[in-house]
């Protein structure tokens, strides 16, 4: 029987072995041991009796005699307390005719060795409410752990190449948020600046350009007033690559309350005003007047530390290495700071959860188990009260444009322009992704809004897929040039000719069709509408918000995990698809141990585990935000 007093410590070999720690010898003669693992080792033969459960048992049962036995003369007396200063390794080898340490029949002599540890004495004042195990007086405490802030994420987009196509895919509204938020200070200029120049550069092409005396087009000339008048001139001229290093200069001398003006100036608020001040307690995606309470802000940080639970499910847990890969773990907390959301994170944990768990009876409706498994994912005491996702959902808007950029750029990179993207419509929009592997890469109220995706992944060809196309999607994609290939019955006036095949095939004009995509349609249209039945319509993330801004965020990030595992483990087998990971990992049972530096998943051990294994996909995720910083760990159990 081994006991070491630290995970790492090794184990003895013997019929029966077990591992304690923490052991002390209390003032009243009693042995405390705070932890005590007992495995029994079986040398030659081929069989574990008829009872293998109850080997273990007897060694259990026969351990406090044991250490009673061999700590007698610390028992005995007024002696100082003391503690196991190593780790305590008792290997006990059983007789056969009874249990360890008292056989019976006359059998061979059970033998029990005790290897030779040294003990500290505890001090007489130590609190026993204080108490605390040997392993975990050792322990180094973690570093205080701090959510990144959006400059950062924003810096290191910079630093890829990838700040200027994350922003152009920004919405106003999230653009002015996070210039909000950056205050001006050194670090923070380039990205500041590069907001700025963002909204500027917007500005000064929307605005019209009033006709001239002779008709010619004159200075733009409202947008530029609605600037500080020492960034007139020097803006009115300039060409837009050149506003970052202006503005950058502006900036490094601004205070915060003047960029927090001039953004507000270049939105639907108005001109820049020198005297009006943010109103207080707003933030930013938040209606005037509509504050968090203390209560809310304290249960959000709420985060379990100690204690162990067993879910259902451990697929929530799978989805966080493969968006750990991409990047987009690591863009949550930065992009929640930038709206003052960081202690919010577990919420969204939450809704990611729900998103690969059961199916939301009636559209709203959850089985106890599911919300047992969302809460422990986030972290959280269960349940997660709708209200408070409703009311997140609606806090964060402008925070979810850019984790949907920084995936939708990830899936972009990795695209083949041989292999066709899909289009469908549901949830009042159209949903894109990428047809090798179902990997999500963006929702959009209108096909122009897809058009910078469909670049980025290199100009291949569409396949609008059955659903409610928004009215104009046929003709908006035939006057970007999008090779598209359809079934969708069109409307009148739309641009398409129909193609001479055995069902009702429709491309745009003067597109050469492609006869294998004509011949895939079908099998794409159909993986496309099983995977939108069950990841937008059956599973609700959040069935009480506003609107469906957090529900696609939520459904993009975890389609994303899913095809990832799927493409991972079956991709040389079978056609990846995310439903297959959905089926096969939905039922994988765990059970989750928090701890203060790490949250630890075991999952059962078999053929599941034994391909996340092999896949990669049970490798450690460090610093996830919703976590407090923690590490992510994953065991066989």
């Amino acid at each position: 029987m081994s006991a070491p007093t630290a995970p790492s410590a090794g184990s003895s070999a013997g019929s029966s072995a077990g591992s304690s720690a923490g052991s002390s010898v209390g003032e009243t003669g009693d042995i405390t041991v705070h932890r005590c693992t007992v495995t029994v080792v079986r040398r030659g033969g081929w069989s574990w009796g008829p009872d293998p459960r109850g080997l273990v048992r007897q060694v259990v049962d026969a351990l406090p005699e044991l250490l009673a036995d061999h700590f007698a003369e610390r028992l005995a007396g007024d002696g100082p307390d003391v503690e196991i200063t190593e780790p305590l390794t008792v290997t006990v080898r059983p007789g056969r005719p009874g249990g360890p340490g008292r056989p019976a029949g006359g059998g061979p002599a059970v033998e029990v060795h005790f290897a030779p540890v040294p003990v500290v004495e505890l001090p007489d004042d130590r609190p026993g409410t204080d108490a605390v195990s040997f392993e975990d007086s050792f322990a180094v405490g973690p570093d205080p752990w701090t959510v990144p802030s959006a400059a950062t994420l924003f810096a290191e987009l910079a630093e890829r190449g990838e700040l200027d196509a994350l922003l152009a895919l920004l919405p106003d509204e999230s653009v002015r948020a996070y210039l909000r938020a950056l205050p001006g200070v050194d670090d923070t200029v380039a990205p500041a600046a590069r907001l700025l120049a963002e909204l500027v550069g917007r500005a000064l092409a929307a605005a019209p350009e009033p006709a001239g005396p002779h008709g010619l087009a004159a200075t733009r000339s409202r947008p530029v007033e609605a600037l500080p008048q020492r960034l007139r001139a020097a803006v009115a001229g300039a060409e837009a690559a050149d506003l970052p290093r202006l503005l950058a200069d502006y900036l490094a001398s601004a205070d915060r309350e003047e960029t927090v003006r001039l953004a507000r100036s270049l939105g639907p608020d108005g001109p820049y005003d020198h005297t009006a001040d943010e109103p207080p307690g707003e933030r930013p995606g938040e209606p005037p007047g509509e504050t968090r309470t203390t209560d809310e802000v304290r249960t959000a940080n709420a985060v379990r530390t100690t204690g162990e639970v067993r879910v259902w499910s451990a697929l929530p847990f799978l989805l966080a290495g493969p968006l750990a890969r991409i990047g987009y773990l690591d863009a949550i907390g930065p992009a929640l700071a930038g709206v003052e959301l960081a202690d919010q994170a577990p919420l969204f944990a939450a809704a990611l959860g729900y998103k690969v768990l059961g199916v939301t009876a009636r559209g709203w409706r959850r089985a106890d188990r599911d919300s047992e498994a969302a809460a422990a994912f986030a972290g959280l005491q269960p349940p997660v009260a709708e209200e408070r996702l409703a009311a997140f959902a609606r806090q964060v808007r402008p925070a979810l444009p850019v984790l949907d950029g920084v995936l939708a750029l990830a899936v972009c990179r990795g695209h083949d322009p041989a292999h066709p993207l899909l289009i469908t419509g549901t949830d009042h929009g159209l949903f894109l992704v990428d047809a090798h592997g179902m990997f999500p890469i963006a929702w959009a109220a209108q096909a122009a809004g897809l058009l910078p995706y469909w670049q980025a992944c290199g100009h291949p060809p569409v396949l609008l897929c059955d659903g409610p196309l928004p009215p104009g999607t046929l003709r908006e994609l035939a006057a970007a040039d999008v090779p598209f290939l359809t079934g969708v019955r069109p409307l009148r006036g739309d641009p398409v000719a129909r193609l001479p095949w055995r069902t009702p095939l429709w491309t745009a004009e003067g597109t050469a069709p492609d006869v294998r995509l004509a011949a895939e349609l079908p099998a794409h249209a159909q993986r496309f509408a099983d995977l939108v039945a069950a990841l937008v319509g059956e599973r609700r993330a959040v069935p009480l918000a506003p609107d469906g801004g957090l529900e696609r965020t939520v459904t993009l990030a975890a389609t994303l995990g899913l095809a990832t595992i799927a493409w991972t483990l079956w991709r040389d087998r079978e056609t990846p698809d995310p439903l297959l990971a959905l089926s096969r990992f939905a039922d994988l049972e765990a059970t989750v141990r928090y701890e203060p530096a790490a949250v630890r998943v075991r999952v059962p051990m078999g053929r599941r585990h034994a391909d996340l294994l092999r896949g990669g996909l049970l490798a450690d995720v460090p610093d996830v935000v919703w976590l407090g910083g923690r590490t992510l760990t994953f065991s066989a159990g």
